[in-house]
């Protein structure tokens, strides 16, 4: 039994419009949902009423829900104009009771001419307590019915949809609008039924309600379900409403209210007591030797922070920063001890308490608190010998200490080692540059065998780094061999490998020896940013006495070889997958265009993570997330042992183009504490792509993304991370003038690299960049770059092989639906729709100089009519898409497969009799459509001597008639013999099909 129902609590209404004539007016309140109608008592001559009255409305089809919208009017009781706003609430916005909260809506206008004011507070929410039964109608106002009919006559403006803001007070849960949320506390004893009660007294309580007052604590979020009918709800994007540092945003707008606009406005302010530990000078000798090894303690109620210590030193210099989330803060006493280090118990040295209420609030863009020197303190109080400067102060995460500093929210009780604090920061990295080593192989001359008596089989060997390229074996009969091949490449700045030129013998099978070798630093390669012609050169082949490349024997050698080496910075070097880009410029710098805009995201929170570890014997994980776009990437703090981190980082990109994609990720760092069954990798929890094409300009993006990872056993959702994203333009000029630019520089269509190049190419930048950023402090694992890059995209799935064919399918559905409209109007189905057809043929064959502007302005007003419904948030990840669902095992086994595989005889045999099946159908649809097209080119052949000369005695017989006869008459005739009466068609195939079908095609000759 279905006892889901809708529960509307009307608080009350602010600044209303006078309507009475006397500066005041006589309200009440009109809900309408699902064919239901109530009313609220009416509220004599006051412009703020407050009613505090609830009501519940049955749900009758919850799979509907979404279509569903909740309208609330605010009328007047006085007969000449009773309108004075209204409230749109679509369904998708309906929350849980536990996520309810109060929000004042602005009021809406009737019409273009209508004259509002005010603001309307409810609570909406959903409930399946069985002990809640509907509301029973009110009497009706004594309204004159002219006016409501009236109001029903006119046409309604355009919608605007506000949606609640729940309080986030639970974020455990992720409820759906599809699923029974948990019923709301059980009612109160005075009032058993839950129906519409009037105002006595102080005002009735509903169970669940409160009286209005104002909420000291604002709600953060809010969870919109879109409605995907695609994928399960669980899986669909959910857009939210927080309070930010600029403000609440409520449909991509910031309401600012009364706080002022801060730097970091696309992540919550979280306040933080910093405390910075300088130095410390005349320390106390705490041991024999008249010395003491120091370090400092910091502790904020059950938080603590420690330096680095220093053997036998009395003045040292530690310079480090702590940070001390204010909320978690169970203390308002600050301690900074001084102790000495000793191996079986830390001896006390010094003290400095501070009042944490006392401490001052620094707002950037304000200078650094200047630090003061403490007279350290005893456990009684008194002064004692030493000083530490220190400074303290109360600030946000826009402070410049924020990503160098100690946080105790990312603090860990496993290891507190200065490395393991450094694995745990926020960081921001920039991938090297990276450019295309193009090597061309001429030729070389006088080259001297190893074996006199035989000609030498060369090759040429080039080496970056690990990288390696052969050409092709000559056999070197005049001992000047010619190759011309060309070797790619892929390099970073700075140069530290060396381009090594070997040529090599091949004596025998797996056998070669290096006839000569030669060194080039690529710092001294010539730069090209086009495809001029680069001089080439002679290089001189030394001949090496041993295999290691920095002990070279230079000799007298009359070997030379011919290159042409240069560095090609015309190209893009596509380091990710192409079809997820963050990134087309040239590696050029003086080919770069100006910038068009700024992406700003502002990483909030994840909930309901999914547990990576244990510990203490309960799952928990230690989570990061990483964000990449062009070559900037960036790395939050780490927040340990919580499963609902808050991380509240903003960063932000420069824009270069439109066409690129945004990736977050957010992984579970391995680093710390015990390493698991995968070792020491850090283990992925899942990513969100956003492209920017698809934002609005301005408007600020805040949803809450489904983490979904494809394991083995499938799809799973890993928990929901909270992002806010806004896409500013400064200049809207050169953002229209980038869509009618090549979206790859001008050398990728003048010497274009080919499938397998750009594939090589593409895994060579990858392991580049992953080399080089994890070189950094702290690094980003190689796991991680490969991750966010996409570096196995290209590998052989059946799932992806499903999903693109049915891809392919949904493009051409369009065109198939058009196919089947045109054979229904031929085959008469609908006589009207046929007669208008033809009419409308008829008149663009007699007006040929209509049909383009026919087809231009069909497709005009479709996209004005498509965009009532455009996508009012970023396009996910969807399951139903990727066939993620329902997908056989033994399919994902293999997608997870190593390459080269892994597996035994058994499973290799059986899927690839599995593919060989595959590829049979594809092999036969091939061969259909290559059938197709031998036949075309068979009418003119002479193939079929006899099919021919029918063919071009109808073409000269068609030549003359349609000499003499108008274009329009034959078009005209056309047309309406193929959409003539079903009476006057055949069953069987027409004469130039079957004429077609008799061609010869070129299977006869195949084996």
């Amino acid at each position: 039994m279905n006892n889901l129902k809708l529960g509307v609590e009307v608080v009350g209404a602010h600044n209303l419009l006078p309507k009475d004539g006397q500066g005041s007016s006589s309200s009440f309140v009109e809900l309408s949902f699902d064919g239901q109608r109530f009313r609220t008592t009416v509220k004599q001559r006051d412009l703020n009423p407050v009613w505090n009255e609830t009501f519940y409305f049955n749900i009758s089809d919850p799979t509907s829900l979404h279509k569903l919208a909740l309208e609330v009017f605010v009328r007047s009781a006085d007969p000449r104009d009773s309108f004075l706003g209204k409230v749109s609430l679509t369904g998708t916005s309906f929350v849980p009771y536990s996520d309810a909260t109060v929000l004042n809506y602005p009021l809406e206008k009737r019409g273009i001419f209508s004259h509002v004011r005010g603001e309307l507070g409810l609570k909406v929410y959903i409930t399946n307590d069985p002990n809640i039964n509907a509301s029973r109608p009110t009497p009706a106002i004594p309204v004159q019915e002219p006016a409501l009919s009236q109001f029903k006559e006119k046409v309604e403006a355009p919608r605007h949809t506000f949606h609640h803001l729940p309080n986030p007070s639970n974020q455990n849960h992720n409820h759906s609008a599809s699923l029974p949320p948990p019923p709301p506390p059980p009612p109160a004893p005075a009032i058993p039924h839950r129906d519409h009660v009037p105002e006595r007294g102080t005002g009735p309580k509903v169970a669940g309600s409160d009286p209005v007052k104002p909420d000291p604590h604002p709600p953060k979020l809010v969870r919109m379900y879109s409605a995907t009918p695609a994928q399960p709800i669980d899986y669909a994007l959910k857009e939210t409403s927080p309070f930010l540092g600029g403000g609440r945003v409520v449909g991509g707008r910031v309401i600012r209210g009364d706080k002022k606009a801060t730097t970091y406005d696309l992540v919550e302010q979280m306040h933080f007591l910093y405390v910075r530990v300088v130095k410390a000078r005349e320390l106390p000798a705490m041991d024999v030797t008249g010395s003491l090894d120091p370090f400092v303690e910091i502790k904020v109620g059950n938080y603590k922070g420690i330096t680095k210590h220093f053997e036998k030193k009395q003045d040292p210099q530690w310079n480090q920063v702590f940070a001390f989330s204010r909320e978690r803060m169970q203390a308002s006493v600050l301690e900074v001890l001084v102790k000495d280090k000793n191996v079986l118990k830390d001896d006390f040295v010094g003290i400095v308490r501070f009042d944490v209420n006392e401490v001052p609030l620094r707002v950037p863009p304000d200078s650094p608190l200047a630090p003061e020197w403490y007279h350290l303190q005893d456990k009684k109080g008194e002064k004692i010998k030493g000083e530490l400067m220190l400074a303290v102060w109360i600030g946000t995460q826009a402070d410049e200490a924020f990503s160098d500093a100690w946080h105790s929210d990312a603090a860990t009780p496993i290891e507190s080692t200065p490395a393991a604090n450094t694995l745990i920061r926020s960081k921001v990295y920039h991938a090297p540059r990276l450019w295309y080593v193009r090597v061309n192989v001429i030729e070389a001359q006088d080259l001297v065998p190893t074996e006199k008596n035989r000609f030498p089989d060369v090759y040429v060997k080039a080496q970056i780094g690990n990288q390696i390229m052969k050409t092709r074996t000559v056999q070197a009969r005049t001992l000047s061999p010619m190759w011309n091949d060309d070797l790619l490449f892929v390099a970073a700045e700075p140069f530290e490998d060396h381009l090594i030129i070997s040529v090599e013998d091949r004596v025998g099978q797996g056998k070669d020896e290096i006839i000569g070798r030669v060194i080039i630093p690529l710092s001294g390669v010539e730069k090209r940013v086009d495809d001029r012609v680069v001089n080439s050169r002679w290089f001189s082949l030394e001949k090496p006495t041993t295999v290691d490349v920095d002990e070279v024997k230079k000799e007298k050698f009359s070997s030379k070889i011919h290159l042409r080496v240069c560095l090609d910075g015309g190209y893009h070097v596509l380091d990710e997958s192409t079809h997820y880009s963050s990134d087309l410029r040239p590696t050029a710098k003086q080919l770069w265009k100006p910038s068009i805009g700024l992406l700003e995201l502002g990483i909030l929170n994840a909930t309901g993570l999914h547990p990576m570890k244990t510990r203490d014997g309960r799952g928990t994980s230690d989570t990061y997330c990483v964000a990449k776009y062009g070559h900037k990437w960036v790395r939050t703090r780490t927040i340990v042992d919580n499963l609902c981190p808050k991380y509240n980082e903003q960063y932000t990109w420069e824009v270069f183009d439109t066409a690129t994609v945004l990736t977050v990720g957010v992984f579970n760092n391995s680093q710390l504490g015990e390493k698991g069954s995968n070792g020491n990798k850090d283990l992925k929890i899942g990513k969100v792509r956003v492209r920017i094409s698809t934002l609005e300009t301005g408007r600020v993006y805040t949803h809450s993304y489904p983490l979904l990872v494809l394991h083995p056993s499938g799809v799973k959702k890993m928990g929901e991370i909270h992002l806010a994203i806004r896409f500013s333009c400064t200049s809207f000029a050169n953002m229209l003038y980038i869509y009618s630019r090549p979206l790859l520089p001008k050398m990728h269509y003048v010497r274009p690299f080919n499938v397998m190049q750009l594939d090589m190419l593409r895994h060579q930048a990858v392991t580049i960049v992953a080399a080089r950023l994890g070189r950094a402090e702290p690094p980003l694992r190689k796991e991680v770059v490969e991750y966010m890059s996409d570096a196995d995209s290209h590998l052989w799935s059946m799932r992806k092989s499903k999903a693109n064919f049915f891809r392919l399918m949904s493009v051409f559905s369009g065109l198939f639906s058009v196919g089947k409209w045109f054979g229904d109007v031929c085959m008469w189905r609908n006589p009207i729709t046929t007669v208008l057809v033809h009419a409308l043929y008829t008149m663009l064959v007699c007006f040929p100089e209509l049909i383009l502007p026919t087809v231009f302005l069909y497709m005009f007003l479709i996209g004005v009519w498509n965009f009532r419904y455009r996508p009012r948030y970023p396009p996910h990840m969807n399951t139903r898409i990727s066939q993620a669902e329902g997908i056989h095992p033994d399919e994902m086994d293999e997608e997870f497969d190593t390459f080269p595989t892994s597996k035994g005889p058994d499973f290799v045999r059986m899927r690839y009799d599995r593919l060989r099946s595959v590829a049979g159908r594809i092999q036969t649809v091939v061969g259909d459509v290559a059938t197709q097209g031998e036949r075309v080119q068979a009418l003119l052949s002479w193939r079929d001597p006899r099919a021919t000369a029918i063919f071009i005695t109808f073409c000269l017989v068609a030549t003359l008639v349609l000499y003499v006869t108008p274009f329009q008459v034959v078009a005209g005739l056309s047309g309406f013999y193929m959409m003539r009466h079903p009476r006057f068609r055949h069953r069987l195939p027409s004469a130039p099909v079957n004429f077609f079908r008799r061609l010869p095609a070129r299977t006869d000759s195949l084996l």
